[in-house]
């Protein structure tokens, strides 16, 4: 038990889950800081939702080991290992009003009523429902139920919090409000959360660490800041988004959209041709179509082009600052 750290952190020691000869996860190496909030982010078929559901014990691994506090939890089961796990369709019991859901882990464990109750009420509390304990899941809202799958899962009073696409079935108006009640949550509690999405934005949003992953291995994990403004491989560069990848020396290198300027054909460092336009508000993200077919992005203000009455078709230079080139290693995969 030496070869593990101490402490309360959760570590994964060369973790891999195989499906015959398929490799879904490939020996992931990884400490999650004790009361951090880390985003398993990447596209689907990655591994992040097979090394959740290692982590939680609904997945058996296939060689290497979970550890937390020091111990390895790696053959315990889901209720021993002091994780939980909310679920991406929340799985209320239909027949069970919401107090009686959140506090169903009790009621198995033989815990009597009046003090489970209270239990549940508590957490109901703290996710803003405790007005609808009495209601059946039907009777709410999709960002109601989540509430009471967060309570449910809180109820067990676990080390670490394992959530699987929480906010994937809410409109986008809700999801951002969602991300902001999860942050709070987490903060005051002060339990480690980690949370797999596919969504840049709310990675972004709600991590202290990103673990951006391919082909079943971690390519980067890092602050979201240093993840979005220094991308080590061009996988994670093109999916993070907001960069565009061009060939500098010889080597693949990460330029942001938003520190591209467009110039007068000639004077920048390559010409191109306005494809796209997509306004957004604050800005505009301006399509080109550079040198051998290379797509890019300018982002710029939204005063600043329609100062400029670009139009689709039009010839641009398109320039940056050395400052703002980022090398890249090759990827995963």
């Amino acid at each position: 038990m030496s070869a593990y750290r101490t402490g309360r952190d959760l570590e994964l020691v060369s973790v891999e889950k195989h499906y015959g000869s398929t490799v879904a996860v490939a020996g992931i190496d990884h400490v999650v800081a004790d009361g951090s909030y880390v985003c398993l982010l990447g596209p689907s078929g990655c591994g992040k939702t097979t090394t959740l559901r290692m982590i939680a014990g609904h997945e058996s691994v296939s060689s290497g080991d979970v550890i937390l506090d020091g111990s390895a939890i790696t053959q315990l089961a889901p209720a021993k290992r002091g994780t939980a796990m909310m679920f991406q369709n929340y799985a209320l019991f239909p027949h069970l009003n919401v107090i009686d859901n959140v506090a169903f882990s009790l009621r198995m464990k033989g815990v009597e009523r009046e003090r489970r109750h209270g239990e549940a009420f508590k957490l109901l509390e703290l996710v803003d429902m405790a007005t609808f304990a009495e209601r059946l899941p039907e009777q709410l809202s999709g960002g109601q139920q989540q509430r009471v799958a967060l309570a449910r899962a809180l109820i067990t009073r676990p080390r670490v919090l394992l959530l699987d696409e929480p906010l994937s079935a809410l409109d986008p108006f809700l999801r951002v409000r969602m991300r902001a009640e999860l942050r709070r949550i987490q903060a005051e509690l002060g339990i480690t959360f980690i949370h797999v999405t596919h969504g840049q934005d709310e990675a972004m949003a709600l991590a202290d660490e990103i673990a951006v992953m391919n082909a079943g291995r971690i390519e980067q994990a890092a602050p979201p800041r240093e993840v979005f403004n220094a991308p080590l491989t061009e996988f994670v560069a093109r999916f993070i988004g907001g960069h565009n990848i061009v060939e500098i020396g010889g080597r693949a290198a990460a330029i942001r959209a938003d520190r591209m300027a467009l110039t007068a054909p000639g004077e920048g460092r390559l010409n191109a041709t306005v494809v796209d336009v997509e306004f957004k508000g604050a800005s505009v993200d301006v399509g080109l179509k550079g040198p051998a077919e290379t797509g890019l992005t300018a982002t710029i203000a939204d005063s600043a082009f329609f100062d400029s009455s670009l139009s689709l078709g039009d010839a641009v230079g398109v320039a940056w600052a050395d400052a703002d080139i980022h090398p890249l290693a090759s990827s995963a995969a």
